[in-house]
């Protein structure tokens, strides 16, 4: 567990965000706490299949509110993952993301919906959404990853040394089978930005090999579940061809 009085130099060699990045991400959380009433933003029409979003660390599932309601006014069947805050990360936490997506893909195949849901993970959330597409990849038509951590260091972000403090395992060592950077066997694309504070711009892109595209966005960290640029590209890549 890291010691809490000491913290990390923002910006060193973990590869992470610098500081006046970071800070520009503190003018997001009101227009977060604002996306809790704010309507659907506009995204290309679905065609009804469940879509399941998770959460970033230390957020629930009101953090993902508007890009729920914007899927779901592009006809998906939009849930949340439903375990309240992303922030212990357990042992049997895949195996309950699985539950959750087997329930949701039976729903559908019973009312004719789709044979299979799309993930989508923003930050941490992403981590998990890769590996539940590894454990049941006939469940899932894709993945899509926001700002997620998955390729390099698991140091290149400014929340790392926080995570370790709140679980009691190395970011790099935790309770489960994660290979972060092995993709999935579904097609899978990686959302970045240039001027995310929180991850490394490198660490949510990637390799080529590591994902089948890499999109970049014009969003703060804080906001990539909530900013129509993001919807709208979230919307493009639930529709492309695969």
């Amino acid at each position: 567990m890291s010691d809490p009085l000491t913290l990390p130099v923002l910006g060193s060699a973990t590869g992470a965000p610098a500081l006046p990045l970071l800070l520009a991400e503190s003018f997001e959380w009101p227009k977060l706490l604002f996306s809790l009433v704010q309507p659907a933003a506009p995204m290309a029409r679905g065609d009804g299949r469940p879509v399941l979003v998770y959460p970033g660390f230390l957020a629930n599932d009101l953090a993902t509110i508007r890009l729920r309601r914007s899927l779901r006014a592009a006809d998906y069947s939009a849930q949340g993952w439903g375990l309240g805050p992303n922030l212990i990360v357990r042992e049997n936490l895949l195996e309950r993301l699985v539950q959750r997506l087997t329930a949701a893909v039976a729903e559908s195949r019973a009312d004719g919906r789709g044979d299979k849901a799309s993930l989508i993970g923003w930050s941490l959330g992403g981590i998990f959404a890769r590996e539940v597409a590894k454990l049941r990849p006939d469940l899932i038509d894709r993945v899509i990853t926001l700002g997620t951590p998955f390729s390099g260091d698991p140091r290149s972000n400014n929340g790392w040394w926080l995570y370790e403090f709140i679980n009691s395992h190395p970011v790099d060592a935790p309770p489960l089978a994660i290979e972060a950077s092995v993709k999935p066997p579904v097609p899978t694309f990686a959302v970045w930005s240039a001027i995310d504070g929180v991850v490394a711009p490198a660490a949510a892109r990637g390799h080529p090999d590591e994902s089948d595209r890499q999109v970049e966005v014009r969003a703060r960290h804080l906001s990539l579940t909530r900013s129509p640029v993001t919807i709208a590209q979230i919307g493009e890549l639930l529709t492309a061809p695969i």
